[in-house]
């Protein structure tokens, strides 16, 4: 009669939890054993192989991997257990080394791009359907506003725009002193001080309100619409969503996207007006110009297209970085770890755009008389 590799769970002194392994550990007796380890849930402090008999390589590599996995610890084991334990642990090092070797081989570099390739084109007919299905949602909405979800719209401005005020507030005040303070340092050397104010109205309203608003709101709105919504998807309630009748698309992502895009127009403007007052702030001390006669020589010199531009910006970057976090969390499948990788590149996504959306715009408006 055929002896099977059987385990238990010891429970040790605070709360320490072990794995205690018996039998023969070779291959015509681990099979039950493999999937039974596989389907347990740790953390599990130690592994104790002392009651284990013969052992073979197939089961000192189930033995490794498991702790591998588990975070264990292997106590207990025979002489022959630990050679081969370290000898499949030496083995799996050797083919990592190996396979980093070969991809950097012109056969390694090559199969490395067309998997890149390949998983690109994926990418792009994914981020289509996607878009897709937000087209006919919002058209949906469209044609039946009773199905519009105003409260997690409302919701979505609230946490998207008002309470980023206070940071992006802080953060534009800051950085219209820096401009102040260091354009006026270069433009000193010309006797052309005075042209400080251009400057920073200038910049404030084109690009650096409305382009800093954007990169923190990528970080801070982006972000959290990827893990939110890939959140939902590990724990299964956007297909609980689906099952009930519930879209997806109209409940989490059209609040999200109309709040963004309506929202950062508002705050780059709000930006750009903080950006102002940083820099008349520090000129009324560095450059003794009085505050009131900064913020009413910005009225002059600044033409009204700049105010527009920044304005005609602001929505374009907010629905950019909206779909970048909806559909990097709709797009989280696997474990926790994957709603990490996905906030990451759902930013990393959205300031990347940001910034190429915001140098194309700069030639465009140049290029229509707005320069």
């Amino acid at each position: 009669m055929r002896e099977w590799a059987e385990f238990s769970i010891a429970e040790g002194e605070g709360g320490a939890r072990g794995v205690v392994l018996s039998g023969p550990l070779v291959v015509a007796s681990i099979g039950r054993l493999d999937a039974q380890l596989r389907g347990i849930e740790g953390p599990f402090t130690h592994i104790d192989l002392s009651g284990v008999g013969e052992v073979d390589t197939v089961g000192a590599w189930t033995v490794w991997r498991f702790a591998r996995d588990s975070g264990a610890d292997i106590v207990g084991a025979s002489d022959k257990a630990r050679r081969l334990i370290a000898a499949v642990h030496r083995s799996e090092l050797e083919e990592e080394s190996t396979a980093g070797a070969a991809a950097l081989s012109p056969e390694g570099m090559a199969a490395l791009t067309g998997k890149f390739v390949i998983a690109y084109g994926q990418g792009v007919k994914h981020f289509l359907a996607f878009l897709g299905e937000l087209i006919v949602a919002l058209a949906t909405l469209v044609r039946h506003p009773s199905r519009m979800r105003w409260t997690s719209v409302v919701r979505q401005f609230d946490l998207v725009g008002i309470r980023a005020l206070p940071i992006i507030g802080l953060m534009s005040f800051l950085v219209g002193i820096v401009i102040a303070q260091q354009g006026a340092v270069q433009l000193e050397q010309f006797g052309a001080e005075i042209y400080t104010i251009n400057l920073t109205g200038r910049l404030s309203f084109r690009e650096l309100g409305v382009l800093m608003t954007a990169i923190m709101v990528a970080g801070r709105s982006g972000s959290s619409f990827a893990a939110q919504i890939g959140t939902m998807k590990l724990t299964e309630e956007i297909d609980a969503m689906r099952t009930i009748g519930v879209s997806p698309m109209e409940a989490l992502v059209v609040p999200r996207v109309l709040a963004s895009t309506f929202m950062l127009m508002v705050l780059g403007f709000y930006a750009a007006i903080l950006s102002i007052i940083g820099g008349a702030f520090i000129s009324m001390y560095s450059l003794e110009i009085p505050f009131w006669t900064f913020l009413s020589r910005i009225q002059e010199v600044v033409p009204n297209h700049d105010m527009w531009v920044g304005l005609i910006k602001g929505p374009v970057f907010g629905l950019i970085i909206a779909l970048a976090g909806c559909y990097q969390g709709m797009r989280v499948e696997g474990n926790s770890e994957a709603v990490g990788i996905r906030t990451t590149v759902a930013v990393v996504q959205a300031i990347f755009a940001v910034i190429v959306l915001d140098a194309f715009f700069a030639v465009f408006f140049t290029e229509v008389g707005w320069g």
